[in-house]
């Protein structure tokens, strides 16, 4: 009868083992996305809405994930980018609001002005970097290249490419001051 199902519809019966197989790893993992939101975000309810939504891309995206099991780093690692970026944009929120700019989302005059002149010193201060270093910094810090594409791109050691992106980071961090 399987077999007879897999001839009429493969798909359905593909599906069918990845959402079984997905249900298995999850259950094995059933609390990390909450503990690795909570790690990051330090508010129960904020973590809860990372962890659900880490877990519903967790859901979508299993049929591309190549190596099943390493699910749990996986998923860890969807949920602490989620959190990660749940809790820019809630610094960010905080950050305009105190300073009483717009809030609707659409960036007023002044923010325009300050982030042109933030960009332009910005890129200033990496023009003034040694070519190894500059190269490495926009790859990784401004196009958000991972250290590993970074490292076959230049053809380097990943120790390499990172340890002249923390150079590179003082660097800008004394310039910038």
């Amino acid at each position: 009868m399987i077999a007879f199902a897999k001839a009429i519809n493969p798909r359905s019966s593909c599906r069918g083992d990845l959402e079984r197989e997905f249900e298995a790893r999850l259950s094995e993992s059933s609390t990390l996305a909450f503990r690795v939101a909570v790690g990051v975000l330090r508010h129960r309810e904020d973590a809860e809405d990372v962890a659900q939504e880490a877990l519903t891309k967790a859901y979508l995206s299993f049929g591309q994930l190549r190596e099943p099991h390493r699910f749990q780093a996986w998923l860890a690692r969807i949920t602490w980018r989620l959190a990660l970026n749940r809790r820019r944009s809630d610094l960010l929120r905080t950050m305009r609001e105190a300073i009483g700019l717009d809030v609707t989302g659409v960036p007023t005059a002044l923010e325009e002005l300050l982030a042109s002149e933030r960009s332009g010193r910005l890129w200033q201060s990496i023009d003034t970097l040694p070519e190894n270093l500059r190269t490495v910094t926009v790859l990784a810090g401004i196009r958000q290249h991972e250290i590993r594409e970074v490292a076959l791109l230049l053809q380097l050691p990943e120790g390499t490419v990172k340890k002249r992106l923390f150079i590179a980071r003082q660097r800008l961090k004394e310039l910038l001051r």
